[in-house]
């Protein structure tokens, strides 16, 4: 049998990934002499290039546009892919199995800042970044979420989502006024600039910031923010890798590495001293 020992993270673009360098100081320091790079994959190219690994293959991540190609290729989901509907994480085998770790590292990122509870949050943007961080929100206490998109048409499965965890989410247009709420959380492309207006409304009475983004960092978003709490979109890609590390290791999210802090400390390394 092959020692399964491939992986990497897959997505287009992907050249700006930070995640090889991320699984790399793990693995080190786990003493894993796993391989984990990177390829551009679109969305049309995701089943053929799929079909093509062979068995040295252990793991992929999965970004966008490819989360929910992932999801429609697994045979099992766990519980935050299945409430989502996209996963970023598949575990190689004789059969595919997917998980969703982007919802844990939203969750871990905010725990890091003291941000363990709130009862109301604003999500901006619709994707599937969006749908993991209404699932992240609601399992720390959210009963009240205000979707804004440009198009909020696109919000309709957030809706729904909302209904299966029993909180009320109500969608707006962008410019929209807001009330108040604990947290916004950030779901909108890289590089986005909103209209000045615009983000000093989200700002006001927008609680504490949690921007998905983190390249370039600060946001145009986090600028526009004052004094309050803004944690960056680093924290979730952090704690999302060590989640899918522990599936790669032993095929559960909840798993914790030997020696964990030490694996967190050098990822954490990684990010803040890139080699490249």
């Amino acid at each position: 049998m092959v020692d399964q020992r491939r992986l990497a993270v897959w997505g287009d673009p992907i050249a700006h990934s930070k995640s090889p360098a991320l699984h790399a100081a793990a693995y080190t320091v786990l003493g894993l002499d796993w391989e984990y790079g990177r390829r551009q994959v679109t969305g049309d190219a995701f089943a053929d290039e799929l079909g093509s690994l062979d068995e040295s293959w252990l793991g992929l991540s999965l970004t966008m546009p490819l989360k929910e190609h992932a999801f429609r290729a697994a045979a099992t989901h766990d519980r935050h892919a299945e409430m989502t509907g996209a996963m970023n994480t598949l575990l190689l085998g004789e059969e595919l199995a997917g998980f969703n770790t982007d919802v844990g590292g939203i969750i871990d990122a905010l725990a890091e800042r003291s941000i363990t509870e709130v009862r109301t949050a604003r999500i901006l943007g619709a994707g599937a970044t969006a749908a993991s961080a209404l699932v992240a929100v609601a399992e720390i206490g959210a009963i009240r979420v205000d979707v804004r998109a440009r198009r909020p048409e696109r919000a309709a499965g957030l809706v729904e989502l909302g209904t299966r965890l029993g909180i009320d989410v109500q969608v707006a247009p962008l410019d929209d006024a807001a009330e108040a709420v604990d947290i916004t959380v950030a779901t909108l492309p890289s590089g986005t600039v909103l209209a000045e207006e615009s983000a000093a409304r989200l700002a006001h009475g927008g609680g504490a910031l949690f921007d998905a983004a983190y390249a370039p960092w600060p946001s145009a978003l986090a600028t526009t923010w004052g004094d309050g709490v803004v944690v960056s979109g680093l924290g979730m890609l952090l704690h999302q890798a060590v989640r899918q590390i522990r599936i790669f290791l032993n095929g559960d999210p909840a798993h914790v590495l030997p020696d964990e802090p030490a694996v967190i400390a050098a990822m954490r390394a990684a990010l803040d001293h890139p080699s490249s």
